[in-house]
């Protein structure tokens, strides 16, 4: 995606390349520079991914996601170490650069979802041990679990195109992916964040219904949070006061989350067989709309709208540059 004036009226930020700066690597939405000294600059796009593709790009949507990772990392320090090193602007943040674990933790409250790796539709397909974990018969979407699970997922290696895969934490050992005792950590970690993250979400009137994480290894081998914590794009968020009505109804409850424009799409087309329509303007600005509610919601902070005559990527470049003025 190239960006300029013309071509980029929402002012989205849809790619960071400086050239200044080493070891440049794109992904579906952080674009990254490998810093010396084990560190690592991640800059949160405004493109958005979904299905294992891009599909739009939506304004406002990186600073979001980097600011409420920022408040989440904050607030759960004391659980787990997280990777970060400073804030240089709004949508970027340096980080300690880790030997990242081969596994994907993803910790479910709630049978819901819409993609391959959700329990919901490998549920509704008939399936009854899912991740190594035993449901029975009558669940209904949506419905919320005894107790919350943790449904790992592998990982594709850096630079290769592929998709998250289902696994057992029996196969993660097995496999030799990660040693009994690492598992035993970042499993007893995550589902330590994730009470946390639901008490204090429960706070401020949202249900955060699962998430993912990332963990990897600092110089000292210490197992360390990485990525992203509790984002909405990692992460799906209920409002709770309607919870209940929208459940009672077979309703898909109110969401401020990524879910909102998977829904979409999945109403449009097989979006794993299938091409994806164009997302139109007003999806885009609403669902732009419910991220920055979202960190308003869970912050009590106003969300700060970079002002509309600067690029984004402009505006980064000067932040960059007074942070990392030896490359500059």
């Amino acid at each position: 995606m190239q960006q300029n004036d013309n071509q980029n009226p929402l002012n989205c930020l849809t790619e960071t390349y400086f050239p200044e700066l080493p070891n440049f690597t794109s992904n579906k939405v952080r674009d990254t520079y490998k810093l010396p000294n084990r560190q690592r600059l991640l800059i949160s796009t405004d493109r958005q991914s979904a299905f294992d593709q891009i599909l739009t790009a939506v304004p406002h949507k990186g600073q979001v996601l980097n600011q409420v990772a920022r408040y989440w990392f904050d607030a759960t320090a004391d659980i787990c170490p997280n990777q970060v090193i400073s804030y240089p602007d709004p949508n970027v943040v340096l980080v300690k650069d880790l030997d990242m674990l081969p596994i994907e933790i993803v910790v479910r409250g709630y049978l819901t979802g819409s993609t391959n790796t959700s329990v919901w539709p490998m549920y509704e397909r008939g399936e009854r041990t899912i991740y190594g974990h035993e449901f029975a018969d009558g669940y209904v979407k949506n419905q919320k679990l005894p107790t919350p699970i943790i449904t790992p997922t592998t990982k594709p290696m850096v630079g290769e195109d592929g998709h998250d895969e289902p696994i057992t934490a029996e196969q993660i050992v097995e496999r030799g992916l990660l040693t009994a005792e690492h598992w035993a950590e970042v499993s007893t970690k995550a589902l330590a964040l994730f009470a946390r993250g639901q008490e204090l979400a429960a706070q401020k009137g949202l249900i955060l219904v699962d998430t993912k994480y990332e963990f990897g290894l600092d110089e000292n081998g210490v197992i360390v949070i990485a990525d992203e914590i509790h984002t909405p794009d990692s992460s799906r968020y209920w409002i709770a006061e309607t919870y209940a009505e929208q459940f009672a109804a077979g309703a898909e409850p109110n969401s401020l989350d990524k879910e909102f424009l998977r829904l979409w799409v999945v109403a449009q087309c097989d979006p794993y067989n299938e091409p994806v329509p164009e997302i139109p303007t007003d999806k885009v600005m609403e669902f732009s709309a419910k991220y920055i509610a979202l960190y308003e919601q869970l912050t009590g902070l106003e969300f700060e709208k970079t002002d509309p005559a600067i690029s984004v990527k402009d505006r980064i470049r000067a932040a960059l540059a007074k942070e990392l003025p030896q490359y500059f």
